[in-house]
């Protein structure tokens, strides 16, 4: 078992003093079989008053209401957390899943339903013909098998960029552009899962490796397939690897935009672009 401490500090600088409207925070970790939560605190400034409740999905969600007109937003989330050992490789399953094409258990259908629908419909000719190309449509095969493939693949002949924009690239212009963030990554892995049938969903959170321990961690983005036997699987397609107990996720959600760490809008003068500072730091504790 490993102890980590998450701090993350979210700060928005404005020119002038604005209203702050309600502003929606996803930055508790999703506990589980392997992840605990110890403990956990919320700093923020300026005066507010905060709702916790649970979305559609099940991620823990503080909702802010603010009080008072400020020039400056800042949000300080301190985690910590227990991980305890997993192996993501031991795993079974489901006799008639280990190969693909395979369609999902009648009684699991109407809930798996959303997830194997396209966000980016007018980009499947697209994908389609990359897939065409790496020669992951011919079928049968082994559905694990697959699945790595497509993982290592984007992983492998993609390159890595840290982008500063909000919002997600389509899988399209991931192609056109043979580069994106991870998050980008994981949406391009989405629908190409989704188009070959799996249900497939965004996930979001933070990467625990060796040099996060000096604070230089950023949020992280990966992706969960449904597989009949171990059930969500987590791939990630920035780094090729399956996810293990180095991945903390802290939302799921359908499309990949719907779950950004701090979210809301304000009202002020025209023209104003608040200057955004964001800081992650992901370190151990000792036991």
């Amino acid at each position: 078992m490993r102890r980590l401490n998450i701090a993350h500090i979210t700060e928005y600088q404005f020119s002038s003093s604005v209203s702050l409207l309600p502003h929606r925070l996803r930055l508790r970790p999703l506990e589980s079989h392997s992840l605990r939560i110890e403990s956990s605190a919320l700093e923020i400034t300026p005066a507010h008053a905060v709702r916790w409740y649970r979305d559609v999905l099940g991620n823990s969600v503080a909702l802010v209401n603010f009080s008072e007109l400020t020039a400056a937003l800042r949000v300080l989330s301190n985690v910590v957390i227990a991980v305890y050992e997993d192996a993501p490789l031991d795993f079974l399953m489901e006799d008639y899943a280990v190969n693909c094409p395979f369609t999902y258990a009648i009684d699991e259908q109407p809930d798996l339903a959303p997830f194997q629908q396209s966000v980016y419909s007018g980009d499947q000719p697209v994908l389609q013909d990359w897939l065409k190309r790496l020669g992951l449509l011919q079928r049968p095969v082994e559905t694990f098998t697959l699945l790595s493939q497509l993982n290592c693949e984007i992983a492998n002949h993609f390159t890595y960029q840290i982008r500063e924009e909000e919002g997600v690239q389509s899988p399209a212009k991931t192609l056109s552009l043979n580069s994106g963030s991870c998050r980008d990554f994981a949406a391009l892995f989405i629908e190409a899962c989704r188009y070959m049938g799996f249900a497939s969903r965004f996930v979001s959170g933070y990467l625990h490796m060796a040099d996060n321990e000096t604070g230089n961690a950023t949020t992280h983005a990966w992706a969960e397939v449904y597989l009949p036997g171990p059930g969500w699987k987590g791939f990630d397609p920035t780094s090729g690897l399956i996810t293990g107990n180095q991945h903390i996720p802290v939302a799921v959600a359908r499309h990949p935009e719907a779950v950004p760490p701090v979210s809301g809008s304000y009202v002020g003068p025209a023209g104003q672009r608040p200057a955004l500072t964001v800081s992650v730091q992901v370190s151990s504790v000792e036991v």
